[in-house]
This record gives C-alpha cells, sequence and structure tokens, in this order.
C-alpha cells in the first residue's frame, strides 16, 4: 500500500511546497510583539557615478634609488559597473619629464624631485603624484628581499620541491621561505663549495639547476640572463653577504586594482602589486609576486599579473608576496550581457548589500516564498521544531501586514529558540563526556551555557567569561573549557577557529601558504595559554584551573621566549596579569576585526546552510567572502547591538533575502554564492528526530534526560542513537564545523525507509487511531497529516488521489497510517525549504 501511495504521484516528494488555500476553520490574531529596538542607522551606500569613471592605481609614485620603478594600470569604469584596462590607450605625460623616464607602463627615476604625471582618456584627466629620491644611488643587494623572493615565485621553496620536509634531490629550503637565515646558511655553509661559485657566479650550481643548463629535476625556473637570474648573480657578485637584522622588511601590501567586471571571454586586466616596507619607503614587486586565481575557469591571471576573463563566474586573484597574499573579485560576465534590473523589494540592509551584489552579477533574485513556505521555514530555523497545526491556521488567515515579522519575535522568546543555540554552542566548545572530563563536571558546564543563552547574556560578556576562567570545574563549571583540553597549542588553534574562525594550524610548522599567519603570530597567540595552572581538587573528579604565574612558548626555531601577541594586532602589556583575561578581553570586543564578523558568519550559516565565507571556521585570504561588505555590515550591527545575537537573528529572517523562494529564475539557477534564492537544506539529525517525534505525537527517552526531552536537549556529545548517528550528530571530538554532517545518505533514505523509527512511532503515537475514533473522514485526517508534517494542505490532485486510495481500501486505518508514513519519508518532510 505505502508503495502504491507513493506511485500515485504523492507531491511531498516536491521540494518547493505548493501554494494552497487555508483551514477553512479561522484561528485567532497573533498578539502583537513590542516593537524592536531601533537598529543603528544603515550604513551610507555611496552615491552611484555621475558617467564613466577613470581612475589610476598606484594613486602616487615614489621612486627610491636606481633600481626601483612603478608600473601603473588605468581603468575605466562603465556606467553599467563593466570595467576596462585602457593603460595603452591612455595619454600619458609628466610637468618635468626630466626626473623620469616612462617604458611602456612602468615609470623609472632619473633625477631626484618631484613632479606629477597626468594620465588622460575619454575627456578626464588624472594627476597622480611623483616622487624621486637617490636617483644616483645604487640600492645593495639583499638576500632576503632580492634573492628569497625569486624562491617563491619560482616555485623552489613549495612543498612539492625544496620545501619538502626532507627537501629534493639533497637540497632543502624552508616551506614558502618561513626561515630565510636558514637557507642562506644551507645556500652558503651547507656542503661548501658545492651549490654557489663565488669566484665564478655564472657556474654556481645554483644557477645553472634554475635556468637548467644542467640536469634538474624541476626543469627551467628562471632563464640565464633575465632579471630573476641577474638578482642572484648580483647576490653572489657581492659575496653572498646575508643581511643585517634590521634590513627593513614589508609591512604590508597592495593590489591594484580593486576588482573588476570583465565583459565577456578574452577582456584583459593587468594587475599591480606595491609592497610598503618597514622603513616607509614602498617597492612595486609585481614582478616578483605569485599570482593565483580561485578561479580559473572565470578568470585566470598569468606570471605577470594579467588577468583574462573566461567563462561567466566570479573570481579572487591573489597575489602573494613575502608573508602577504592579497585578493581582489573579478567577475567575468557574457559579451554584451542584456539585463534590466527589476529593482526586488528591500526589508532592511541585508537586502541591500546582497541586491547590490546580484545587480553586480546580473542575477535576478527568486520572488518571495509563500506563507506556507515561510512559516515551516522560520519554525524548523529559529525554534527546531515545526509548526502546530494550530499556529499554523493562525498564522496563515491572520491579515495583518507585517505578520511575519511579529512570528519572528515570537519565535525569539521561546525556549526552544535557546536550546537550539545551546546545541550549536556546545559543538564549538566540545562539550563531552570523557576519562579527563566527568559526567558531572560536563554537566555543570552544559546548564553554565545554557543558562547564558537562555538569558541572552550578550555574547562577548561570557565569551571573556569563558577564556579568562580560574577555579574549580564544579564550582566554577565554565573552567571545563581548560579541562577538555589541555595541551597549550590545541587550545590556541581552537580558540583562533572558533572565535576568530581562523585555522591557524598551518603556521605552527612554517608560515601559512595561503593566509597573512607566520610562525610568529602562531607562537604569539599560544603565548597567552603559557601559563595555566591545573591541580586536583579534593573530589577527584574535580580539577583546579588557575593562573600559574609561569611558563614561556619558545619559538622553534632559534628558540626564543615570544611574547604574547594578538592575532594581527598588538603586544600587550601582560606584566603581573592574567594573560588569558588579557587575551579574552581584547578577543571578544570591538578591537578585534575578527570576533563579530565570525559570529555573524556562523548565524548566517545556520539560516542559509552556508556561510558568507564558507567554511564558517576557514576564514583566510584564499577563501574569499561572497559579500565581503555584507559580512562587514553584519559584524558592525551586531557590536553596535552589545552582542544581542537575537536581534542579529532578527535581521536576517525579517529579510526578504531570507524570504526567498527555491524557485530559481533564468539567471539564478546557477548561483549557489550569492544568496539569490531560498536554499534547500537537510534538516539536521537532533531537529530531525524531534520533528519526527512531533509529528508522530510521540517521545523519545535520552541517557540523562527525563521521558519526552528533545535531541536538542542532550548535553553529552558522547551520548547518541543509532538514528542520530546515521544522519550525522557530531561527537564533539574537534571544533571543526565539518563535523556536522549533512549531506543525504543512502543510510538515512533506507532508515526512514525500512527502518523501525517512522514505522514504530506512527504505531507508538496511534494518531490515526485516535482521529478515526473521533469519526473524522479520511480527507479531513489527510490534510491534517499535511498541515502537521509539511505545513500546507494537499493539493487537489494530492487528495482526490489519496482519498480514492483509502476508501478502497478495507483497512481505513492502514492505508491512512500508510499516507502518513508517506509523507514522512518524503523529501518536502526530510528538507528545510
Amino acid at each position: 500500500m505505502r508503495s502504491m501511495i507513493l506511485a500515485l504521484g504523492l507531491c511531498a516528494y516536491a521540494v518547493v511546497a505548493v501554494v494552497a488555500q487555508p483551514p477553512a476553520q479561522p484561528q485567532p490574531q497573533p498578539k502583537a510583539a513590542p516593537p524592536p529596538p531601533a537598529a543603528p542607522a544603515p550604513t551610507p551606500q555611496p552615491a552611484p557615478p555621475a558617467g564613466p569613471k577613470v581612475a589610476v592605481y598606484p594613486p602616487d609614485i615614489n621612486l627610491e634609488t636606481a633600481r626601483d620603478r612603478q608600473s601603473f594600470v588605468v581603468q575605466l569604469t562603465q556606467l553599467d559597473g563593466i570595467t576596462r584596462d585602457v593603460t595603452d590607450q591612455a595619454q600619458v605625460s609628466f610637468a618635468n619629464p626630466a626626473l623620469v623616464k616612462l617604458d611602456k607602463f612602468t615609470v623609472y627615476p632619473v633625477a631626484d624631485g618631484a613632479t606629477e604625471m597626468t594620465v588622460a582618456f575619454g575627456g578626464q584627466a588624472i594627476k597622480v603624484p611623483v616622487k624621486v629620491v637617490q636617483a644616483a644611488t645604487d640600492r645593495p643587494v639583499s638576500f632576503k628581499r632580492d634573492v628569497m623572493p625569486v624562491f617563491m615565485r619560482a616555485g623552489c621553496n613549495v612543498g612539492g620541491c625544496h620545501g619538502a620536509a626532507r627537501g629534493k634531490d639533497g637540497f632543502r629550503l624552508s616551506l614558502f621561505g618561513f626561515d630565510p637565515d636558514g637557507d642562506h646558511h644551507r645556500l652558503t655553509r651547507e656542503f661548501n663549495g658545492r651549490r654557489i661559485n663565488l669566484a665564478m657566479p655564472h657556474d654556481s650550481l645554483l644557477l645553472e639547476k634554475a635556468a637548467g643548463k644542467v640536469p634538474h629535476t624541476g626543469g627551467a625556473k628562471i632563464k640565464a640572463g633575465d632579471e630573476y637570474y641577474q638578482a642572484i648573480v648580483r647576490w653572489l657578485e657581492a659575496d653572498a653577504p646575508n643581511d643585517p637584522a634590521d634590513v627593513p622588511m614589508p609591512v604590508s601590501m597592495e593590489v591594484f586594482p580593486p576588482g573588476g567586471v570583465l565583459d565577456g571571454k578574452g577582456e584583459k586586466q593587468r594587475v599591480v602589486v606595491r609592497a610598503k616596507y618597514a622603513d616607509g619607503t614602498d617597492r612595486d614587486v609585481t614582478h616578483l609576486a605569485l599570482f593565483l586565481s580561485n578561479n580559473d575557469t572565470a578568470a585566470k591571471i598569468d606570471g605577470d599579473g594579467a588577468v583574462t576573463a573566461g567563462d561567466r563566474g566570479e573570481a579572487f586573484v591573489m597575489a602573494r608576496f613575502h608573508t602577504f597574499t592579497i585578493g581582489v573579485p573579478f567577475i567575468t560576465l557574457p559579451k554584451a550581457l542584456q539585463f534590466t534590473w527589476t529593482n526586488p523589494p528591500e526589508h532592511n540592509y541585508v537586502d541591500t548589500f546582497v541586491n547590490a551584489k546580484l545587480k553586480k552579477l546580473r542575477i535576478e533574485p527568486s520572488g518571495t516564498c509563500t506563507d506556507e513556505v515561510f512559516v515551516r521555514r522560520v519554525y524548523l530555523d529559529i525554534t527546531g521544531i515545526l509548526p502546530t497545526p494550530e499556529e499554523y491556521a493562525r498564522f496563515i488567515v491572520s491579515k495583518l501586514p507585517n505578520k511575519r515579522d511579529l512570528l519572528v519575535d515570537e519565535l525569539l522568546d521561546r525556549k526552544e529558540f535557546a536550546e537550539l543555540w545551546v546545541l550549536k554552542w556546545a559543538e564549538l566548545l566540545q562539550i563531552r563526556s570523557s576519562n579527563q572530563v566527568s559526567y558531572k563536571a560536563m554537566l555543570l558546564y552544559y546548564n553554565w551555557l545554557q543558562d547564558k543563552i537562555a538569558r541572552n547574556v550578550p555574547t562577548d560578556e561570557w565569551v571573556r567569561e569563558l577564556l579568562g576562567a580560574n577555579g574549580g570545574t564544579f564550582k566554577n563549571p565554565v573552567t571545563n573549557y581548560y579541562q577538555l583540553e589541555t595541551d597549550i597549542l590545541k587550545v590556541t588553534e581552537n580558540v583562533a577557529q572558533v572565535f576568530m574562525g581562523m585555522r591557524v594550524q598551518c603556521a605552527q610548522c612554517h608560515n601559512h601558504p595561503f593566509d597573512r599567519w607566520t610562525m610568529n603570530d602562531y607562537y604569539g597567540l599560544a603565548a597567552f595559554f603559557s601559563q595555566i595552572g591545573r591541580k586536583g581538587g579534593d573530589d577527584p573528579r574535580e580539577l583546579i584551573v588557575f593562573n600559574g604565574g609561569g611558563g614561556e612558548v619558545n619559538h622553534p626555531i632559534g628558540g626564543r621566549v615570544m611574547k604574547p601577541k594578538f592575532l594581527g594586532g598588538a603586544e600587550p602589556d601582560v606584566a603581573g596579569k592574567d594573560r588569558r583575561v588579557v587575551l579574552a578581553n581584547w578577543l571578544a570586543s570591538p578591537e578585534n576585526p575578527y570576533f563579530a564578523k565570525n559570529l555573524s558568519n556562523i548565524v548566517w550559516s545556520h539560516f542559509f546552510g552556508r556561510g558568507i565565507i564558507d567554511e564558517v571556521d576557514d576564514v583566510r585570504i584564499s577563501n574569499p567572502a561572497s559579500n565581503q561588505e555584507l559580512v562587514d555590515e553584519l559584524g558592525k550591527r551586531f557590536t553596535a547591538y552589545k552582542y544581542d545575537f537575537k536581534k542579529l537573528v532578527r535581521d536576517i529572517c525579517t529579510s526578504q533575502t531570507y524570504q526567498r523562494s527555491t524557485q530559481p529564475t533564468k539567471t539564478n539557477e546557477g548561483d549557489t554564492r550569492n544568496f539569490a534564492r531560498g536554499p534547500i537544506r537537510r534538516i539536521r539529525a537532533e531537529t530531525m528526530l524531534d520533528i519526527l517525534t512531533q509529528a508522530t505525537d510521540t517521545k523519545n527517552k535520552f541517557q540523562g534526560l527525563p521521558q519526552g526531552a528533545r535531541a536538542v536537549q542532550i548535553a553529552d556529545g558522547q551520548v547518541s542513537t543509532y538514528f542520530l548517528t546515521t544522519f550525522g550528530r557530531p561527537t564533539r571530538e574537534t571544533v571543526c564545523s565539518c563535523e556536522v554532517r549533512l549531506e543525504p545518505t543512502l543510510s538515512q533514505s533506507l532508515h526512514l525507509m525500512n527502518g523501525d523509527t517512522v514505522a514504530s512511532k506512527i504505531a507508538q503515537g496511534n494518531l490515526i487511531g485516535k482521529l478515526l475514533a473521533e469519526k473524522k473522514p479520511a480527507a479531513y485526517i489527510i490534510e491534517h497529516l499535511y498541515v502537521r508534517c509539511v505545513s500546507r494542505p494537499p493539493t487537489p490532485a494530492e487528495m482526490t488521489k489519496l482519498v480514492a486510495a483509502v476508501e478502497t481500501n478495507p483497512n481505513k486505518q492502514q492505508a491512512l497510517e500508510d499516507v502518513f508514513w508517506a509523507i514522512l519519508n518524503s523529501r518536502e518532510f526530510m528538507f528545510n525549504h
């Protein structure tokens, strides 16, 4: 019978709900919620340009010494947002041409002084200040500034070549150049006379292999006589010196232009890279930078920094030099694409930023979802349960124009909202019992977290309490954070990953290859946790956590003691202070640029199935945000709300972006990054079991919880069931967001269809038997099941077929239970849409 019902075309297999009339019985209107707190004024948006705009990059030119140079690009931005590289069409002149020499798109020094470069195109003239100093001075060669960048650009120190742990073919360089002093020693002192020849530099094995003059596993990396070859020759001719300790090194880097919108395949845009040094000078390092693209299909960049458009899409083009990796976005559109923006409605700043990006991409967003879709979506997302038939009917019949906003406010005040977020934070904080952590300690820790979330304590407040905790794990349960993980480096990595979204693990052994973090950053952050003291309490199950006042972290290269340093920030004064408290006060504050944005991104990911930066705990230059302006604004709002994440949730759920239909338009059907339509998301394990239990009117029993408790209330990460494990409940062994598995699997489908969970719950709840005992007709029961499970009545076609199937079966209860079973096994039930 069940297979027959499915064969009849039960539309519960459809993921997108069908608009239908509400049940005939009207229900009371929802009670109006108090007006929400006033939000901060939206960030002013720049006025659209009055006409095509010409820009010259970089905005100034500074030339120091005879070997300096500066290339530039001229970019035209048209009224439709399309950009063009017009450098070769622009007219360039200098107020004092005696100071500089222009060769194609590069300016070279001739004499000291200051002048202006005028770039004219399309009736516009842009003036760029030019300054030349020490034009007659030859800058001395530098191993770290001139030779090390050649190894990076040529790929000599990558993991697959000499940067491998054991090197390659008997020669090892530090991975991505994290140890230049060690590299200098290996080149000049290890196997003395083998790799370099100071008497005859051109005969050095280093050069002969790199240029392919003798057999080299990696092939030719540079050409004899080119500027990279000459840089090494110049260093060898100077007797291969190492740099003094105070040699100025790069402190920042810029990539120009800041982005581009390319009109069709084959369009090009040159990129210029400039580094700024500790002594205040700057340098054009375009020829020394290593270029990458995260999407070669949309926009590919060659070794000289020329971007070439490919197929329609978006790419993040990156330049790496020294320890810096900087990226800029490029969008490729079909050639001469005709597109009309329809000005879709905007409810708040979320829509403003999302729509601005969609407009730039020429993507039309989907329309607004139906009330039936919205009520189920928002109940599942905010509370983790389904709306009851009564709650569904009350919302559907309401004629209030702001009924969706009122429903969001109502759900935010329910205890189920807090329970759902306690679950999410318990995963991030790894709350679980183990051989080291007793069940009692774990439960006290969970109850502490539950109290904070239930009382809506500002996130920054309880995070500071967590990271700076001292005391016994029973008397002050939050100290369990430092009992669950005792390794200093692991604690460091967890804090960075959970509260800032940074996976800094790579920097433990070498500078991060695709981000800004160095070994100094890693061990500077670890130094905050080096003085944690731990001792046993009176109860053998309790641990006392305290500030030991002593203990340092040593850098693995050279063994120097590392001073505590905020990640990407300053070195604070920690003398006589608990270092963890100092870190906590900075981390959970507006001074930390990552905290608010990271937590905002985590909240966003919950409601859309993917983060603006995705994965949410993998924030790095080479994993850019799909909408950087949006994630920045969410972070600003969260900070302005004093870290009250209920207000942030309200902004998201009341936006038109959240309320979009899952039905694609012609232009957004291939888009998965820019939130142009409603996402289709598999419901997570705990919520799936809870709504199955709710729909069948049954109860569950979990270890440590009373009969009837919800799966989201399970405190211990060690506790699970076959159902929860099958549907991806995390074990909380790591802080990685990947532990929550939401991918549909065959095992899940087989368990729902053939396992005992669905069938036994239908029998146990006896919902069909109760309705038949009340003499309810088959049509009423079928409609009730649909509303109960998928928050919509059946379509006329579904009703006709299902009533006929039930009426022709002599066992009405069995037939209706088969209908119930089919709805619970449908994709429409298993997914939030």
